[in-house]
């Protein structure tokens, strides 16, 4: 009895060592890029942090949340690093991702992982942006906009050509769109991701609020 008490208590405190050793940077299977409707994230939380991209004048739409690499279950973050994108770097990202806090987040949580320099990570995000392209019908909304989960995704799939349903999920906070989430591969082609699929937002109509 006491042996096998100090072997679970041994195993106990590897445990977290070896589920963190899991999480190499480099060591991924597809890419999540994470379009986020600027209009609802500063509705929700934005405007009340003042963050960059909610302040008066900035009339975005849709930008980058992230870049995220994925395994085909789960994903890896915080993989260990001793570098951080220089300030000139994350300067010129901030048309598709304003607010300079969020850019060094993501490289800490996210874009290490990929095994990447930061300015290499940081120019991926461009050229995975590069890659998709928004639907006419949501590049400008001046007035509140309800549609379904299901006609955003549409929309994106009809397009980017290669896009299939199954690569790109809606997501919504109950009431308002919130994200589009398209799974890139490696080298940033189209790919299906059937767990992200499956996160995707299950209302029947959402709100998408207007470019102020």
């Amino acid at each position: 009895m006491i042996v096998r008490l100090v072997r679970l208590l041994i195993l106990l405190a590897v445990w977290p060592v070896a589920a963190l050793a899991g999480d190499v940077p480099g060591r991924f299977d597809f890419y999540l890029l994470s379009l986020t409707w600027s209009p609802s994230y500063c509705a929700a939380e934005g405007g009340v942090r003042d963050d960059a991209q909610c302040q008066s004048g900035r009339r975005y739409g849709f930008l980058v949340h992230g870049l995220w690499p994925q395994y085909d279950r789960g994903y890896p973050e915080d993989c260990p690093t001793r570098v951080s994108p220089a300030e000139a770097d994350i300067r010129g990202l901030s048309d598709l991702m304003p607010a300079d806090g969020l850019v060094r987040h993501e490289w800490r949580k996210h874009g290490a992982c990929a095994g990447l320099a930061p300015a290499d990570y940081l120019k991926t995000i461009r050229a995975a942006r590069e890659t998709v392209r928004i639907p006419a019908a949501f590049q400008r909304i001046d007035s509140y906009k309800t549609v379904s989960p299901a006609e955003v995704e549409a929309a994106f799939v009809a397009a980017n050509p290669g896009l299939k349903p199954e690569g790109v999920a809606v997501t919504c906070d109950g009431r308002r769109l919130r994200e589009v989430r398209i799974c890139l591969t490696r080298d940033l082609g189209f790919r299906a991701c059937d767990e992200v699929d499956r996160r995707a937002c299950r209302a029947d109509r959402v709100v998408l609020p207007p470019v102020r």
